[in-house]
């Protein structure tokens, strides 16, 4: 029998604080892996639709932060917060992300970018410390559905970067 906080082999431990979001993305795991740890791509497409990011400061290392701002298409301005926990080039990026580096309730994510063909299979795994938080990011925050929308606008990104040919 698992112990509490065990993962049992059916269903991990933590599915009723996760959130799950998985996207083919028709271009090499390197190139993905570049957009999504990069600022200079970053900035181009991070967020849902209609949303723009205005990065602070950004260092993407083991133990570095990316300090930035969503900006709404309604105008509200969303201070946001990652430190980079653990980085596997090109494959995996843990990171812990909240408001500020002082944010209780801060949530981790971790990626991976699997190839699948000529394109990339990328999984964003999030786990909130709380059930509560998970649901008040997917009912008052539309989770799921901006998750779905900022892999579709970086799809959207490494589809022009391989049209043009240049990784700009």
């Amino acid at each position: 029998m698992a112990r509490p906080g065990q993962e049992t082999g059916t269903e991990p431990a933590t599915a009723d604080r996760e959130i799950v979001i998985s996207r083919v993305i028709d271009a090499p795991r390197e190139l993905v892996f570049q957009a999504f740890t990069e600022v200079r791509h970053l900035s181009r497409w991070w967020g849902p639709e209609g949303f723009t990011t205005t990065t602070r400061s950004f260092e993407f290392r083991e133990g570095g932060e990316w300090v930035f701002v969503l900006h709404g298409p309604d105008g509200t301005d969303y201070s946001e917060w990652i430190r980079w926990q653990r980085i596997a080039p090109p494959e995996r990026i843990a990171l812990l992300h909240g408001e500020s580096r002082d944010d209780p309730n801060a949530f981790e994510s971790v990626l991976t970018f699997t190839p699948d063909g000529a394109a990339t299979r990328l999984v964003m795994r999030t786990v909130f410390p709380t059930k509560e938080l998970r649901d008040e990011a997917v009912e008052k925050y539309h989770a799921v559905e901006g998750g779905r929308q900022t892999l579709s606008n970086l799809a959207a990104y490494v589809a022009e970067i391989v049209r043009k040919g240049v990784e700009d």
